[in-house]
């Protein structure tokens, strides 16, 4: 299959080249096109007002095509599928740090995923527990294939797959689990004045509610989990109810 691969964390991290790795070494044809600079937490913004650039790179002990756009992931999507011809599928990670529960709502690894969805592809996005140097990408990555191989060709409609992977050896996972998405854990922030001003950082987050069954329970418990996502903001009930009465 042609592969598109993308990420929020820029083309250079090593979590993108573990996943085009393991996507090579199944046979897969895979063009990389990847953000510039580091993305987390862009969401699904796009660039408008300024050019998109987009430059040939090369990656050491990565024999495919790479690219990096001067924009976000979902620029990086946008850019591929206008420049490259059709391709079959879109992977977008493996990204460093989970995107689990109401995070999926910040990520640029998810929307990148979402974005190639809304122009017809199908879509995995991966991530991987944050561990700084030692996060285990291989074991992600891994993880994808498998959920790929069993899952690409039993969709019956568009839809991205969103795996998380906890921060073990492949073989010490306890199995992956289709779950729902769990909760919002709120940030927690230090907060300092400077003269007029208040300067907010972000700080470690509060210990976590699980929902049970969802994939932030599952996570805790050392499964890999897959999240199946559907871009639909209609509130079908809600149109209903509202053109009665209006």
């Amino acid at each position: 299959m042609k592969i598109l691969l993308t990420n929020d964390d820029g083309f250079f991290a090593p979590g993108i080249k573990a996943m085009a790795k393991a996507l090579l070494a199944e046979g897969h044809e895979v063009i990389m096109v990847a953000p510039e600079f580091e993305n987390s937490g862009k969401s699904h913004s796009i660039t408008l007002m300024e050019e998109l650039v987009v430059h040939p790179v090369k990656i050491k002990d990565l024999d495919c095509e790479c690219y990096s756009v001067s924009g976000t992931p979902a620029d990086s999507v946008r850019a591929a599928l206008k420049l490259f011809d059709s391709f079959d599928y879109c992977f977008s990670g493996v990204n460093l740090g989970y995107n689990a529960g109401m995070d999926i709502l910040y990520s640029g690894t998810v929307s990148a995923a979402i974005e190639a969805n809304v122009f017809g592809l199908n879509s995995i996005a991966i991530s991987a527990q944050y561990a700084r140097e030692k996060t285990k990408f291989s074991s992600a990555a891994k993880i994808a294939i498998e959920v790929f191989n069993k899952l690409h060709n039993k969709l019956d409609r568009l839809q991205v797959l969103n795996i998380n992977v906890p921060n073990l050896k492949y073989e010490d996972l306890k199995g992956v689990k289709v779950c729902m998405i769990g909760g919002s854990v709120p940030d927690n922030y230090k907060i300092t004045k400077n003269d007029d001003s208040y300067l907010l950082k972000l700080g470690p987050r509060p210990d976590e509610d699980d929902i049970p069954s969802s994939d932030r329970f599952y996570l805790s418990k050392g499964y890999a989990t897959l999240t199946p996502l559907v871009y639909d903001l209609n509130n079908k009930k809600l149109i209903e109810k509202l053109s009665d009465e209006i």
